[in-house]
């Protein structure tokens, strides 16, 4: 297949761009290569990329529509895969308007060039913040998110409702995902893994918010891939797939969550760390951040009745991968 993928260059469209490559088909990646972190990480993700000549990408903003109209309809997607976005929670509280341009104007241009060129399915990231200040566990795609905690948690919020208001009105078949805290070889610098294992190795201590007594509903990268390549062959339809189903009721649209339902505390994932690099970190515990929340929890059963699939790798093998890829990068 021809397939679209925003933000190639990214941790995550990195792996997926790789996988879909490995699976014999035609991939058009989309980025900005903007320097929220180091740049020159994005560069080595793309050069791996472009050592196959089924793939190329076209170094752009979302927010050049002309730019990215051209692109899309010389390129006649089949499948799009829609990750870009201007990511984290922290960030978000000190550069707010990135997070309207990259991820509303963004999405919104996504959206209109889907429209104008439509493709079998579309496919976009959203986030487990999107469930805001929901106290009851596991998530559920059901559950009411009207409280996002953080101005990226409202913008991803807010392209779910967008993309579900273009299915209906345009027909296009749309599956939003929400991911849950993926980490792996390739992770951003700004993540907590990458984060922690670069200070432990310098032999400088680690902060612990939450006083360590956060839990997260991790997700080890190729479980994410392996998720999303199986949702792109169950494209919304009609008529439900199954008695519980997230379809619309008035849309080609659907909403999953990517998570395996086994929450780990922030300690152990430390201890996991820990024990992989052979450093034991100091811990510096502190309250938890503006626009966090405690705990999350997904719950898989609408991903593994439309797929047959959920995220399983423990931490104790995705942990030790991440530090071994980290490792090799420290001494490269």
């Amino acid at each position: 297949m021809r397939v679209l993928v925003t933000g190639s260059a990214g941790f995550i469209g990195f792996h997926l761009s790789r996988r879909l490559l490995a699976d014999g088909h035609e991939v058009l990646g989309i980025d900005n290569f903007s320097d929220y972190y180091d740049v020159r990480l994005k560069e080595a993700r793309n050069d791996l990329l472009e050592v196959n000549d089924r793939f190329r990408v076209a170094r752009l903003s979302l927010e050049d529509e002309s730019g990215l109209m051209e692109a899309w309809s010389a390129f006649s997607p089949e499948v799009v895969f829609h990750l870009a976005a201007q990511a984290g929670v922290r960030h978000s509280i000190t550069h707010p308007a990135s997070y309207i341009q990259a991820n509303l104007i963004g999405t919104f241009n996504v959206l209109e060039a889907a429209r104008r060129y439509p493709p079998r399915h579309l496919l976009a990231a959203s986030t487990s913040s999107a469930y805001g200040a929901n106290l009851e566990m596991p998530f559920r795609e059901g559950d009411r998110a009207a409280h996002p905690m953080s101005l990226y948690a409202a913008t991803k919020g807010a392209t779910e409702l967008m993309g579900h208001s273009y299915a209906h009105l345009y027909g296009t078949p749309t599956t939003f995902f929400r991911f849950f805290t993926v980490y792996g070889p390739w992770g951003r610098p700004d993540m907590a893994l990458f984060k922690f294992a670069d200070l432990m190795l310098k032999g400088e201590p680690i902060e612990v918010y939450g006083h360590g007594r956060m839990s997260r509903d991790f997700t080890f990268i190729d479980d994410l891939v392996e998720s999303i390549v199986r949702l792109a062959e169950v494209a919304p339809g009609a008529e439900p797939a199954f008695e519980g189903d997230s379809l619309s009721p008035v849309a080609p649209y659907r909403l999953v969550n990517i998570g395996g339902g086994k929450p780990t505390p922030l300690l152990d994932y430390i201890a996991e760390l820990e024990k992989a690099l052979g450093v034991t970190a100091e811990k510096i515990f502190l309250p938890m951040q503006e626009g966090d929340v405690p705990d999350t929890t997904a719950s898989p059963e609408i991903l593994h009745r439309l797929i047959g699939y959920k995220p399983e790798t423990p931490i104790s093998v995705g942990v030790p991968a991440f530090a071994a890829w980290f490792a090799q990068q420290r001494a490269a």
